[in-house]
């Protein structure tokens, strides 16, 4: 089950618990009841703190408790949580003997003052790179809250249970039996969804704050980039970001990030965060921008009025919101959402296996999904509305050579059809033809490019026609002080190499800006920073 190397690595993490706990196992007699035994077995032969029951009587077979001795802890795993679930499993081993979370402080109080009782069902699959997340930050609370009752639950395991609950995307949370969230969620937006009070008190502190002389709205890697070159600059920076780390939380392979071989996305959205934090800078994760009203004069206040009613004052403010996946904006595309209507085909895929699907787009997100689909349901049919795929031809290629793959262009998605409660097909129109066509199906994929997230900006800033900010060779955009960087610019090829270098320059374009536009007078970069730097001490 675990190889030498994984063995190695639990049994070193497993020396730093600091009190016993007890793994309570339910088996049946089917082929996962014995790999979960020996999944059990060999964590406990790694440790003299670990210890294992095997009468347990879960309704679900499958699964195991894990507690601390002495208390009935009450997490529990439906699910033989390797791949991308094997970190929480350690995690969980660890939190239950007593190791200490890596978790802000006032993180760890909000969830312990929770008073439920609470009970959430998390489903989740091997494969999915945005469920673990949810799945540590759910295990966390009931590690930490005995009111608190959590369930890790494999939907490829429990297939059964997926249909009856009409779970068509992962991670998908119920809570006390009701539908509660689904996608990728941080511990704090999780929080912010159970504790309604969270929002008025976040909005009391923000508005409290001393004006920046640059802020940053949106966390990217973009927003990254600019606040720390502001950071570097000796100057009050801040950083409003709705997701940290913004889309590369969605992308699972980075491939050409240069210097970096390889990583995931939540990897390096992590890393993103870390390298921002080691500077002097604050960063407000979970708050979306909603209004921007420019300075009434070039080095005056700008303000972002913040969707918690907040209101955060800068000197300057580079724009750097990204973009999110386009949507068709068919009949049915809404309704379905989450029920058969996907947009990550490496979480949601295991949910479809063996089942028809189709992929709407023939770009390179769009052939790479079908490839990975392939793999795992019956049938892909990809739908491309120009004349061609528009994927590199070694993906084209390869994704022809697959006997479960269809490749159909000229194709207009038209409708994505369902019984009421999920997808049971598509129409699209053969644009050569005008042929009406439907086929059969049980899932869509939508794979077909972004769209910037700049719609509460209109008439404040100058956009393009799709949407994106305008900005020069400095990142500036037509409004003195404001900046703008990254996928939700003009500025061409939307990578992650060319937002973070973009990030840089709107910050340098922002230093320059204040230099031109500050009072008193300063002749150097260090005495402006030591006069910024007194000026927030004093407010």
């Amino acid at each position: 089950m675990l190889n030498d190397s994984l063995k190695s690595q639990l049994k070193s993490y497993l020396e730093r618990l600091t009190a016993p706990i007890e793994i309570v196992v339910t088996l049946g007699n089917e082929p996962s009841s014995a790999e979960m035994r020996q999944l059990v077995e060999e964590v406990v032969a790694l440790s003299e703190k670990v210890s294992a029951s095997f009468d347990g009587v879960d309704p679900r077979v499958p699964s195991f408790q894990i507690r601390r001795s002495g208390t009935d802890m009450q997490l529990r795993f439906a699910a033989i949580p390797l791949g991308h679930e094997f970190t929480s499993l350690v995690l969980a081993l660890l939190w239950a003997g007593g190791h200490p979370p890596k978790v802000e402080a006032s993180v760890i109080e909000q969830m312990q003052a929770l008073q439920g009782p609470e009970e959430f069902d998390v489903y989740m699959s091997l494969s999915c790179h945005n469920c673990p997340d949810v799945v540590q930050a759910l295990s966390l609370m009931a590690v930490l809250n005995p009111n608190i009752k959590t369930t890790i639950i494999d939907g490829g395991l429990f297939q059964k249970e997926v249909e009856e609950r009409k779970v068509m995307a992962v991670p998908m949370v119920y809570r006390n039996g009701e539908f509660f969230a689904s996608g990728r969620m941080t511990a704090e937006e999780i929080l912010a969804k159970l504790d309604t009070g969270a929002a008025e008190r976040d909005a009391k502190k923000l508005n409290a704050l001393a004006p920046y002389e640059v802020l940053v709205v949106g966390g990217g890697p973009a927003g990254a980039a600019a606040a720390v070159y502001a950071a570097r600059k000796g100057i009050r920076t801040g950083v409003a970001a709705e997701r940290f780390g913004g889309q590369t939380n969605d992308t699972l392979g980075i491939e050409n990030y240069i210097s970096v071989l390889e990583t995931n996305g939540p990897k390096f959205a992590a890393d993103l965060e870390a390298h921002v934090r080691h500077y002097d800078v604050d960063i407000h994760n979970l708050q979306r921008a909603e209004k921007l009203v420019p300075a009434a004069q070039p080095g005056g206040l700008i303000e972002v009025h913040m969707a918690n009613g907040a209101v955060l004052k800068s000197r300057s403010v580079i724009l750097s919101t990204g973009a999110r996946w386009r949507n068709v904006n068919v009949p049915g595309e809404e309704l379905y959402k989450n029920r058969g209507v996907a947009y990550c085909p490496h979480c949601d895929g295991p949910l479809f296996k063996g089942k028809r699907v189709a992929v709407i787009g023939g770009g390179n997100s769009g052939i790479e999904a079908a490839i990975d689909l392939a793999g795992v349901v019956g049938h892909v049919t990809v739908l491309e509305f120009a004349d061609q795929m528009k994927a590199d031809a070694v993906l084209v290629n390869k994704a022809r050579s697959l006997p479960n793959v269809t490749l159909i262009t000229q194709a207009q998605t038209t409708e994505i059809t369902g019984d009421g409660q999920k997808v049971n097909g598509l129409r699209y129109k053969n644009r050569t033809s005008g042929e009406e066509i439907s086929l059969t199906l049980e899932g869509v994929f939508v794979q077909i490019g972004l769209v910037p997230n700049t719609e509460w900006l209109r008439g404040t800033v100058a956009m393009s026609k799709y949407g994106e900010i305008e900005v020069d060779s400095h990142g500036a955009t037509d409004v003195p002080g404001v900046f703008a960087a990254g996928d939700c610019t003009t500025v061409p090829y939307k990578q992650i190499v060319i937002a973070a270098g973009d990030g840089a320059k709107a910050s340098l374009g922002a230093f320059d800006y204040l230099i031109r536009n500050s009072a008193p007078s300063v002749e150097s970069e260090a005495d402006f920073s030591a006069t910024t730097a007194e000026a927030a001490k004093a407010a």
